[in-house]
């Protein structure tokens, strides 16, 4: 099952402008949440997954009172931290945001993209006609 859009749109309006730039980009029919062009969390069957850092789960665990919860938003992928009723609260929602992506580094810068280059252009293929007439020994074009 994939994330609802109505769900990222409900979610941006929770965070608001508070956190920072934020931006939602459709990935794998799922969503990632960009804070100051950092990757932050995952937003994957409705959940939000947010990268685990010293502060959010310092933050976390002073706003829920317990420990926070870890799951892989996807089989394969590397465990984050499950936001569940916390979302609901803007204020708690926008500063473990903030302060996730405080922590985390830029992303590389990408390469730049070579130019491509055309491709060597193919020598025309013979025809039938011209392959029967070299195999008979005529159009040569010399004789003896």
């Amino acid at each position: 099952m994939s994330t609802d859009a109505s769900y990222i749109a409900w979610l941006q309006d929770q965070i608001g402008g508070s956190a920072g730039q934020v931006s939602f980009r459709r990935m794998f029919g799922e969503y990632a949440l960009y804070c100051d062009a950092k990757l932050v969390a995952l937003v994957c069957d409705n959940q939000f997954y947010l990268k685990p850092t010293a502060a959010g789960r310092a933050a976390l665990g002073e706003a829920a009172g317990a420990t926070p919860i870890e799951a892989s938003p996807y089989p394969g992928a590397k465990p984050c931290l499950l936001l569940g009723d916390l979302l609901e609260d803007r204020t708690v929602l926008a500063r473990l945001v903030r302060l996730t992506a405080a922590e985390l580094p830029l992303p590389a810068p990408k390469p730049p993209k070579q130019p491509k280059q055309p491709k060597p252009a193919k020598a025309p293929k013979a025809t039938s006609a011209r392959r029967a007439a070299a195999s008979k020994g005529g159009g040569t074009g010399s004789t003896s």
